[in-house]
């Protein structure tokens, strides 16, 4: 993993290349506008079939099922969602994004989104930033 956010760093550092209104970005959009519109529904829409989820916090490549379950509770506590930087490579988009909660706490997060081939969203790595700790996580 280590070795995919250093070649995003230097094909953004050294060809210039930013995602600007991609395909993929669409998909990532859509999927942090439905955690801001509480619309599971519209999440669910972008994830493939085999999705999975990763990160820091106990969760190793679980399934939509247990995603759901495990991390869908936060939406209640998402108000606003920033994109700070989205570098694409091939099926790849890692985003650098500021949540807002609705208490005005700034949450930052390194997201790596792999897509399928259907432009679904496989899987969703995420590295835990500053403001890591979600209102009402109690893990």
């Amino acid at each position: 993993m280590l070795r995919l956010m250093i070649s995003f760093l230097l094909t953004c550092t050294t060809a210039g290349i930013y995602a600007q209104s991609t395909e993929k970005e669409k998909v990532v959009r859509a999927y942090y506008s439905g955690f801001e519109k509480k619309d599971w529904n519209a999440v669910a829409a972008r994830l493939a079939d085999s999705f999975t989820f990763t990160s820091p916090n106990n969760d190793d490549h679980i399934p939509v099922e247990k995603f759901k379950e495990k991390c869908w509770g936060t939406a209640k506590f998402i108000k606003k969602v920033n994109y700070i930087k989205m570098l694409e490579k091939g099926d790849d988009l890692m985003l650098l994004v500021q949540i807002i909660t609705v208490d005005d706490k700034v949450v930052r997060n390194v997201d790596v989104f792999s897509f399928t081939h259907a432009g679904k969203i496989g899987s969703i790595e995420v590295f835990f930033g500053a403001g890591s700790k979600y209102p009402g996580n109690t893990e």
